[in-house]
């Protein structure tokens, strides 16, 4: 069996190679070898430079890729691609093929999650952790050659130790996950994630959470980004080192709590439903003149709130509707500011309150209507969704048009009205897009 043992370096963020290292390994000894620095075409960040030694004037009479493509596809030529996280260089070395209309597919082998496998126990896998337990020098760190080097020297232990072969042969099936898992994720961890509803939280070496998403097989999920070949999931996947779960029993819960974990923990990778929205509610006041105004504002400056609203054009359109149900005024309903008597363009039916041609008893009558109408309307309402468990349920609750949270009952539990489900209740916020979601949703059955 042949072996080619590669590492790159690359600009950074644009991923274009600035150095390449390719050794031809015959399981025994190396029996050829291909490095070169390349000119990505592209601007080398300071940092970049920083990290590897390689700036913008040594690439400048290098060689392009496509002037390099032919000798990298002709070492790699019926070999087994190895690399230290390979993922990142094969997909980077894919990418550059792609860009010069070739096709590159090699079988492929890490030597992160061989090693995890052959020599357990360590404390980091990092190339130069890994590298100075084992006593193994590396001349030139974070370069092309010096990496691949010592990638080489690597190998040649995983290659000797008891068990090798099988776990390598295991390795390169085609149905094996060993090849498409993130090299830093230990494979009992994606072991553990459960083909069934729930959240998941996509961490890094440090712990902290890079990515949630939800899923109606979260298993099924995971796997999926492990396989996309987006520059977004590459690099979510090169920094992912473990995954945390947890259970929804449906979908439509599973997208509340996503929601709300996404809004709690703001995660790098995830881009929607990031932003805090406000909500505005419809509440009533008397002024000096004894007449109840019906009026909006946002949820924090409106007292004892008579529905509320996830933005003000839904507010407004509410009122615009109650002040035409009940014959009232548009300006004591505050759809028209700083007017003596309303003039409202959609609404006609004002009695004259406004022009002093009904008394506010009169008027008052009809806004206690209104009132008591959205009171009626905004009782408690439950959407019934499956539990985690065959044990179980769960339950969305919707209170005075707003969304309150969701929680899980065990089926064992007498209810006797819905009152009671908020002792199981887990609180959460309402926004604009809970109330997407929710509307997704509203051929459920409400009770």
């Amino acid at each position: 069996m042949m072996y080619t043992i590669i590492d790159v370096e690359t600009t950074g963020q644009t991923n274009k190679i600035t150095e390449i290292s390719i050794f031809k390994f015959d399981g025994d000894k190396v029996v050829d070898e291909f490095t070169s620095l390349v000119n990505p075409e592209d601007v080398i960040p300071y940092y970049i430079t920083t990290l590897t030694g390689i700036d913008n004037a040594m690439v400048a009479n290098a060689p392009t890729f496509a002037e390099i493509a032919q000798q990298v596809l002709d070492i790699t030529e019926d070999t087994i691609f190895v690399a230290h996280n390979v993922n990142f260089d094969y997909n980077v070395i894919r990418n550059e093929f792609k860009a010069v209309d070739k096709d590159f597919r090699r079988k492929k082998l890490c030597t992160v999650r061989l090693s995890r496998k052959l020599l357990p126990g360590h404390n980091s896998y990092s190339l130069g952790k890994l590298c100075k337990d084992l006593d193994i020098a590396i001349e030139g760190r974070h370069r092309a050659r010096g990496d691949a080097e010592a990638t080489v020297t690597l190998f040649k232990i995983l290659v000797n130790k008891e068990g090798s072969e099988t776990v390598f042969n295991s390795f390169l099936k085609k149905t094996s996950k060993e090849g498409t898992l993130p090299s830093h994720l230990p494979t009992e961890v994606f072991n553990k994630i459960p083909n069934t509803p729930g959240i998941y939280y996509f961490k890094n070496k440090k712990g902290k959470i890079i990515y949630i998403g939800k899923a109606v097989d979260l298993k099924k999920r995971v796997l999926s980004h492990f396989y996309s070949k987006t520059q977004k999931s590459l690099d979510m996947c090169r920094e992912t080192a473990d995954i945390d779960f947890e259970l929804s029993g449906s979908e439509l819960v599973a997208l509340l709590m996503e929601d709300a974990a996404i809004k709690q923990h703001y995660p790098e990778y995830n881009q929607l439903a990031k932003r805090t929205l406000k909500n505005y509610a419809v509440f009533s006041y008397t002024d000096r003149k004894g007449i109840i105004h019906l009026a909006y504002n946002s949820v924090k400056n409106s007292p004892n709130p008579l529905k509320i609203f996830s933005n003000v054009r839904q507010c407004r359109a509410y009122v615009e509707e109650l002040c035409f149900l009940f014959n009232l005024c548009p300006k004591y309903c505050h759809l028209q500011e700083g007017v003596q008597a309303c003039n409202h363009h959609k609404i006609s039916a004002c009695n004259g309150i406004c022009r002093q041609n009904e008394t506010p008893e009169e008027y008052n009558l009809r806004v206690d209507k209104a009132i008591q109408h959205i009171k009626d309307v905004a009782k408690i309402k439950v959407l019934k969704e499956k539990g985690r468990t065959e044990d179980e349920e769960a339950f969305v609750l919707l209170k005075n048009g707003s969304y309150m949270g969701y929680g899980f009952i065990s089926k064992t539990e007498i209810i006797t009205n819905n009152e009671q489900l908020e002792n199981y209740l887990i609180p959460q916020k309402d926004n604009l897009d809970i109330q997407k979601i929710l509307r997704g949703f509203t051929n459920k059955k409400l009770v």
